[in-house]
């Protein structure tokens, strides 16, 4: 108990306690009703009481605590009533979230805002896209908010084994529109995936087409829709201004019908001419911004929307989800057409940001973990040997190692048909071994159709070379070879031919024969022989 000390009976230098505790009292009173307390009074209060040490003894000088301000009175006071404890507790109360508890931060430095001392909940958000492969499987990752769509593709190259050659990409498919697009490698998934609806996906595929136009700019910008002189690089130049410019149909707002109209696609936005092929600025209307557009392929175009043309893309506006009426749906005359419009606003939207992510891979390549397909601990024990001496040794040379894997495999290929000739007690035989062991490959894809697989060539990008083996529809003992060339995808069936008692397979009514569909496929990567270009890129398609 506390002794209040009367007037009468202080000394000089005492304090006068019972005054001190009510000035203490009505400096909280007035704090409260301000509702602004200061964060250096919380650590006065704990369990109901201040935090400073006994109360003082009657008679006790206390002159060396005397408060000079009501800051100092309510820092070193001891007594509190009731009533301003529970004002405390209840404002607490009142801070913290309803639904969760507060969790002490042991990491203050990572939270926003800076020195939290509290971690609240959500404060480290995570992203859980789904993402599914070609063939319908998929699987939920769980990634970190901030990791990019490139980061993305590297974790489920690693996790699926995939060989990693800078082309596989994350495509946003939004199947109830019949819209589908590449993301760029910088994008965030977590903010691409906010703006998609639940049914909505990712897809995890190949685009041997992403970056092809700055190997070959020639085949994307035709000179008669590029209006500036060295326009490809214009495109990287902000200081530049490049126009692309021709007719596109324009599908009319609510209504089934289609325009042609004269287009110009610019820096600040996609325009179109109410006078023919006016350029005067009374005579132009702008129809798309590029800053808050995204362009799109459409699928099934033609059946969905009536298009004139196979050649479909859409300008969707990131704040559209699911409105087809914001959508601003175009169609070109032919395939290049429209791969340049594509290209040419991805560049002016993004510009040197492409020719980065381009980069990027060709210069961390070597220093990449995932630069290559996981390999188990028996095939790293594995060195190239030389028997060919009287001790054997060590090939170091990684050149005469390959040399070497190419002529034990020759040998081998030999040894099989000798043996098919004198006969074999293999259970497997080699003529059945040479009809079977193209299915392992990751260019063979069986028995589909022929509309399925100038699907798969579409939509891995319709570069010179990109190819894939299919059996054939018509003859079950042949195969089909579908290659594009020139953004054009041509069939070429491989017929069965016998000779001496030996199955062959032939690209050439037998004029070139291969003893099973590996070596043809070897053979056309090297040489073109009848075919228009080489074949250079497998149609892969992985399971996740």
């Amino acid at each position: 108990m506390f002794h209040p000390i009367t007037s009468n009976t202080c000394a000089p230098d005492d304090v006068d306690l019972e005054a001190l505790v009510n000035n203490m009292n009505s400096s909280f009173e007035s704090l409260y009703s301000n509702c602004n307390v200061k964060s250096e009074l919380v650590p006065l209060v704990q369990n109901g009481q201040l935090l400073r040490g006994p109360a003082p003894r009657p008679g006790v000088d206390l002159s060396p605590l005397q408060p000079t301000s009501p800051r100092q009175r309510v820092r070193r006071s001891q007594p509190m009533h009731i009533h301003a404890v529970r004002r405390l507790q209840e404002e607490e109360q009142q801070l913290r979230p309803s639904s969760l508890p507060a969790i002490p931060n042991p990491f203050p430095e990572l939270c926003s805002p800076a020195g939290s001392p509290v971690l609240s909940p959500g404060s480290l958000p995570q992203c859980q896209p789904s993402v599914f492969s070609e063939d319908g499987t998929g699987k939920v990752v769980e990634i970190p908010a901030d990791m990019t769509a490139r980061d993305l593709c590297q974790l489920l190259i690693y996790r699926s084994h995939c060989v990693d050659d800078s082309s596989w990409t994350l495509v946003e498919h939004h199947p109830l529109l019949s819209l589908e697009r590449c993301l760029e490698d910088h994008e965030l998934v977590a903010q691409v995936q906010a703006s998609m609806t639940s049914e909505s996906k990712f897809l995890f595929r190949k685009n041997y087409a992403k970056y092809e136009f700055f190997r070959n700019p020639l085949n994307f910008f035709p000179e008669q829709m590029v209006c500036a002189p060295s326009a490809f690089q214009n495109f990287l130049n902000p200081s530049s201004c490049p126009e692309i410019q021709g007719f596109l149909y324009l599908k009319e707002t609510a209504r089934k019908s289609w325009k042609k109209l004269y287009m110009f696609l610019r820096r600040s936005g996609l325009y179109y001419s109410t006078k023919g092929t006016s350029k005067e600025p009374r005579h132009l209307q702008l129809l798309a911004d590029l800053e808050d557009s995204n362009i799109f392929t459409v699928i099934a175009g033609r059946r969905l929307h009536g298009a004139p043309t196979d050649f479909e893309f859409c300008i969707k506006p990131n704040k559209v989800r699911n409105e087809s009426k914001e959508l601003r749906l175009l169609c070109a005359e032919d395939e290049q057409s429209r791969t340049c419009w594509m290209t040419a606003f991805r560049l002016l939207k993004y510009g040197i940001l492409l020719y980065q992510n381009y980069k990027i891979p060709q210069q961390s390549k070597m220093l990449s973990q995932f630069s290559s397909p996981v390999r188990s601990v028996s095939e790293n024990s594995l060195v190239a040997m030389d028997f060919s001496g009287r001790i054997g040794r060590v090939i170091e040379n990684p050149v005469e190692a390959q040399s070497a894997a190419m002529e034990e495999g020759h040998s081998w290929r030999k040894r099989s048909q000798r043996m098919n000739i004198l006969g074999s007690f293999s259970p497997l035989h080699p003529s059945s071994l040479s009809s079977i062991i193209h299915r392992t490959q990751p260019w063979f894809h069986g028995r589909i159709m022929r509309e399925e697989s100038h699907k798969m060539i579409v939509q891995q990008g319709q570069v010179d070379g990109l190819f894939l083996l299919r059996e054939s529809q018509s003859n079950p003992k042949a195969f089909v070879l579908t290659l594009c060339h020139h953004q054009k995808i041509k069939h070429f069936q491989i017929l069965p031919c016998e000779e001496d008692g030996q199955m062959f397979f032939s690209l050439d009514d037998g004029a070139t024969k291969f003893t099973d569909l590996i070596h043809l496929v070897e053979f056309y990567q090297l040489n073109r022989g009848v075919l228009p270009c080489k074949l250079k890129h497998p149609c892969t398609v992985v399971a996740l």
